[in-house]
């Protein structure tokens, strides 16, 4: 059956970015696609140190929306909404990129980690995805696509890893289940998973740069990804193009997954 495509086609797409921190994350590329194909932003920061950096990248970008957002906040992530439908009254794409464990539950190993450790790593870098799906899904009218951000660690065991790898698996699964209880109301969902990139997230893993190394030896394509190679994945997406793809865990990583 024949689709039509707008030009650019994101043309009129509504996106609501979530976790931007500086223009180095993966956040910020997913922002900059949509926004070369022709999406408005809504684009969100966690506290005020954070603005002084993400603000000028929401001007670059032009984004109608720009509101403080931490998940832990109650809230705060249906203020956000609010407004969204105020002044929007839709929504079609929704990227969830923001993670944290506590450094010392991060650093310590899986055995050492604590309760309230875990406890809020899986809140803010998992439940809040479903607190977001939640809240985004009756805004996507005519459908929309939700993206979170994954890693390899989720499904292979990579030492330093520690926490964050049950809670990236419990984050996989979850896309898995929001995309079968979403997809009868035409909303796809999908994990993406970027091989190592240097955020600042990342920095809080220990022998960091040993990763990025390895990541960049081990790749078939001989190198590592950036923002802009996971933004224009999602943007491919959020199309029209990839309407019957849901529930996927896409790799965005030069290959390094299919490496033994």
């Amino acid at each position: 059956m024949a689709i039509e495509i707008s030009r650019p086609v994101l043309k009129g797409a509504k996106a609501l970015i979530v976790g931007v921190a500086n223009k180095h994350s993966i956040a910020y590329g997913c922002a900059q696609a949509f926004h070369e194909l022709g999406a408005e932003l809504a684009i969100t920061y966690i506290n005020e140190k954070t603005r002084t950096y993400v603000e000028p990248l929401a001007k670059e970008l032009k984004a109608p929306i720009f509101m403080p957002l931490d998940v832990g906040t109650p809230g705060m992530l249906e203020a956000v909404f609010e407004r969204i439908d105020k002044e929007w009254g839709e929504l079609n794409i929704v990227v969830h990129s923001i993670a944290y464990a506590p450094k010392d539950d991060l650093q310590g190993g899986l055995l050492n980690c604590s309760a309230e450790g875990f406890k809020l790593a899986m809140d803010v870098s998992c439940h809040s995805f479903v607190r977001i799906a939640r809240l985004a899904a009756p805004l996507m009218k005519k459908g929309g696509t939700l993206f979170a951000m994954s890693y390899y660690g989720a499904n292979k065991v990579v030492p330093n890893y520690n926490v964050m790898g049950p809670v990236k698996a419990a984050l996989e699964a979850c896309c898995r289940y929001l995309a079968y209880e979403l997809g009868g109301k035409g909303i796809r969902v999908h994990a993406i998973s970027p091989g190592p990139l240097k955020t600042r997230a990342a920095s809080g893993l220990k022998d960091f740069e040993q990763l990025l190394n390895a990541a960049a030896q081990r790749a078939p394509l001989g190198e590592l990804v950036d923002i802009m190679d996971v933004g224009f994945t999602c943007a491919y997406l959020a199309t029209p193009f990839a309407r019957r793809l849901s529930g996927e865990t896409l790799y965005v990583d030069g290959g390094v997954n299919i490496m033994a």
